[in-house]
Parts: structure tokens; C-alpha cells; sequence
């Protein structure tokens, strides 16, 4: 192998880049790489993607039509399920899921199947790079003896690895993945310097660190940073709330410190593919090592439980109208996980569905940006449900509305007008007049 042509073949940018899985990281991936003029071409399972892709037509909500569009009219561009055309391909980013399983315990199922495929039409020369967030080794351990073992090649002698966290934040208005720095680890110095050459041609700045251990690390903590962070608000909301305190304005007031405070908001739970999921990996890994990490299990118990604190506030709050559960119409408002996207993987609202409807509730939602629930892996029973209609006569029908996504296209005082009986969980109303005879109750 001969690191510096394959440098030279970036510089001269005819180095293509092959992204195994075009959802919410291989996509935005695929455009960032485009738009610096290196070639890319695309893999899924899923032929629907890839027919939207070569046509133009979005399939995810944020990233936009123009974009698509340009994708599709590029010659530096191909999407494929054909994966024998992986040979094409310089480099091959592998963006698949990385779940927990029934026990809460890592689904490396979709890395081994991805790896096992990459092998079969691995060449030399190639630089693997896995960007799924997984716990430390993953690299090492399961990705590596897959590839070797179905090659026979060997990695640092035949062919490059290295490992990339993604580090997408959907929707967000001020950072994409071109503007984002990128963590880099290598299985060898050689690995290191290839990577980082490929992604220093279209990513603002990129972070080495000594291994791909070590990367794999990086995307952990932040991960696990944040869900101790949320956990804490989410306790103090809780605690707040039985002494009187509006938990918001407490966050909102320790906000204007300068420094020594980072602002977390509280809400009805976790969502999203990597703050629920991620600090399962790390206590999981660390376990093997006979380690105990009681302070990050703490506040994934803690937020697991706020679904179950948002259904009973639901119910003090029908009970002030005199209502049980049992029999009463709720609309949840927002089924997505965060605000502004249609990304709904592990979003609370669906367990707040299932434990609203096993007690009885006559539950339904309304979410714009998802009008109806594709199929999912987990949710299976609500594929196919509508969004209801965004009107005073369907809104009022209901007997309490949950927020649970505080979307910025959604008329929270028509909302107000429309409904006596409104829980909060994301401090949407903040602000809003009420009408004579209106609740709401923040949980």
C-alpha cells in the first residue's frame, strides 16, 4: 500500500468515498463530502432511499429539497443496494444503527452484517471507517477479526480502519456535519494520516487521538455527559415542583452566570439514537473490566422513570376536571424526539402513548412533521396512525392535550384558546395568556 498516492488521489480529489446507510449521518455525510468536490457513492438496504435519492426527493424533513435535488443531478454522485460496487469505493463509512437489545445490552448486530458484507468485496488499499456510536473496542474487537476473516487481508498491512464518531445534531440551524469537528482514531499511524486527510478536504477541523479506542471513548462521554446532565434537571423538576418552584425559571435565572453552569432543560424523557442508548454501552463494557458505573446507571433510571411522572401528572391534572384516565380523549403534541425534525427514533412520546392507552386513554397525536408513523422496529402497532388535523374543532374534542416536543411551527395560543386542560413538559406555554378556566400543568 502506498499512503501517499491515496493522498495525493484525495488532493486531486478523485478519491470516492462510499457511505454504507443513508439516514440521518450517512446522508448529511454524503452531501458534506459532495459539496468539496470528492466523488460519493451511496449504499442502503433500503431501495426506497435510494430511488428518493436519485430522484431528488427528500426523505428526511430537515435536510431539505434543494439539496436532494442537487444530489441527484450530480455525476460525482450514485446511490445503490448493488453492495459488489463496494470496490468502487476509496473509502467505505459504515453509518448503521447500533440499538440495545430486549435486555438493554449493545445490538452489534447491524455493525457485524454491515462488516461481514464490506468484507466479501474488500480490496487493498481500502480505508474502513466505522462512525456509529458504540462503547470502546468495538473497533478493535468485533469490526476488525470480520473483516480480516472474510478478506483475508490484514488491517494495517492490506487495508486501512479507523473509527469517526458522528456527531449530528438534527435540526440544528447553526452547526452540520461540515461544521462540526471531527474525532479521529486510527488502527495505526498510516490509518490516522489517510483518515484525516480524507476528512480534513470537507470537515472544519479534525481532533486526532491515539486510537480508535480512545475515539470510540470521546463519543461515549459526551453522550454520557449529557444524560447525567438531563438526568439532574429532570430530578430537580420533580423535587421543584412539589415545593412550588417553576423549575424553567430557576434553569433560566442560574443561565446568566457567567460561567460554572451549563444549562440542561428538563422534559418527558429521553430521545434520539445516542443519549437513551449510549450510557448502556459504557456500563455494559464495563462490566467486563469488573467496574461499576452506578453515578451514569442512576441517571438512566432517573430518566427512564419520566415517562411514568408525565402519566401521572396527566392524571392529577384530569382530575381537576373531574376525569379519569380511563375513557378520556389526549392528544400528544409532537411525536418527534427533539423540535424541528422528523426524527422520532426513541422518542418518549411512544411510551407515553402505550402507558396512557394501557390505562385506558383514548390517545392520538399530532405532529406536522411526521404525518403518519412509518414502520419501526420497536413500535410496530402504531405504523400506519395518522396525525390528527390542526384545528379548533379537533383539538377541543380532546379532554387534555400532552406537549411532549415543543415544535416552533405550532400555534401555542391557538392551543391555549382551544383547551382547558394542557400538560407541559417542555415549557412550551411559557408566556402564553390563558382563558378563564384554563390549566395547565407543567410536568
Amino acid at each position: 500500500m502506498n499512503l501517499q498516492n491515496y493522498i495525493q488521489k484525495i488532493e486531486e480529489r478523485k478519491y470516492t468515498i462510499g457511505i454504507l446507510g443513508l439516514g440521518y449521518v450517512g446522508l448529511p455525510l454524503m452531501w458534506t463530502f459532495h459539496q468539496q468536490g470528492l466523488p460519493v457513492l451511496g449504499f442502503d438496504v433500503d431501495e426506497s432511499k435510494v430511488k428518493k435519492l436519485k430522484s431528488g426527493t427528500p426523505y428526511i424533513k430537515h435536510l431539505g429539497k434543494e439539496m436532494m435535488q442537487s444530489l441527484a443531478k450530480s455525476n460525482i454522485c450514485d446511490a445503490t443496494t448493488d453492495f459488489s460496487r463496494l470496490k468502487e469505493a476509496d473509502a467505505v463509512l459504515l453509518c448503521v444503527p447500533t440499538p440495545l437489545n430486549q435486555y438493554r445490552e449493545p445490538d452489534m448486530s447491524y455493525v457485524k452484517n454491515t462488516a461481514e458484507t464490506v468484507a466479501h468485496h474488500l480490496r487493498e488499499g481500502q480505508l474502513i471507517i466505522l462512525e456509529s456510536t458504540t462503547y470502546p473496542g468495538t473497533t478493535e474487537e468485533v469490526m476488525i477479526p470480520i473483516l480480516e476473516k472474510h478478506s483475508g487481508l490484514i488491517a494495517g498491512k492490506d487495508f486501512y480502519v479507523a473509527y469517526s464518531p458522528e456527531r449530528e445534531d438534527p435540526g440544528n440551524m447553526n452547526f452540520n456535519t461540515a461544521k462540526i469537528p471531527k474525532v479521529v482514531g486510527g488502527h495505526g499511524e498510516d490509518a490516522l494520516k489517510l483518515a484525516l486527510a480524507m476528512y480534513d478536504k470537507a470537515i472544519v477541523q479534525t481532533v486526532p487521538v491515539s486510537d480508535t479506542k480512545t475515539a470510540e471513548a470521546v463519543k461515549i462521554t459526551e453522550n454520557v455527559f449529557r444524560s447525567v446532565n438531563i438526568a439532574l434537571v429532570n430530578e430537580l423538576k420533580v423535587v421543584y415542583a412539589k415545593m412550588g418552584i417553576d423549575v424553567h425559571e430557576v434553569l433560566d435565572a442560574a443561565d446568566t452566570k457567567p460561567f460554572g453552569f451549563m444549562k440542561f432543560t428538563p422534559g418527558p424523557g429521553l430521545g434520539g439514537h445516542c443519549i437513551p442508548i449510549d450510557p448502556f454501552y459504557l456500563t455494559w463494557k464495563a462490566r467486563e473490566f469488573q467496574e461499576n458505573t452506578r453515578f451514569i446507571e442512576l441517571a438512566g433510571e432517573i430518566n427512564t422513570h419520566m415517562p411514568e411522572y408525565v402519566v401521572e401528572q396527566t392524571s392529577k391534572a384530569l382530575n381537576t376536571h373531574k376525569k379519569a384516565v380511563n375513557g378520556s380523549k389526549i392528544l400528544l403534541v409532537g411525536l418527534a424526539y427533539k423540535p424541528n425534525v422528523d426524527d422520532m427514533r426513541e422518542s418518549p412520546t411512544f411510551e407515553l402513548m402505550h402507558m396512557l392507552e394501557e390505562l385506558g386513554a383514548k390517545v392520538a397525536f399530532y405532529d406536522s412533521y411526521i404525518p403518519t408513523i412509518p414502520p419501526t422496529r420497536e413500535h410496530a402497532k402504531y405504523s400506519g396512525r395518522n396525525s390528527v388535523e390542526w384545528n379548533q374543532s379537533t383539538v377541543s374534542e380532546f379532554d387534555a392535550v400532552l406537549i411532549a416536543t415543543n415544535h416552533s411551527n405550532i400555534n401555542y395560543q391557538e392551543l391555549a384558546d382551544w383547551s382547558y386542560c394542557i400538560i407541559d413538559t417542555r415549557n412550551a406555554m411559557k408566556g402564553i395568556i390563558p382563558k378563564q378556566d384554563y390549566h395547565i400543568f407543567k410536568a
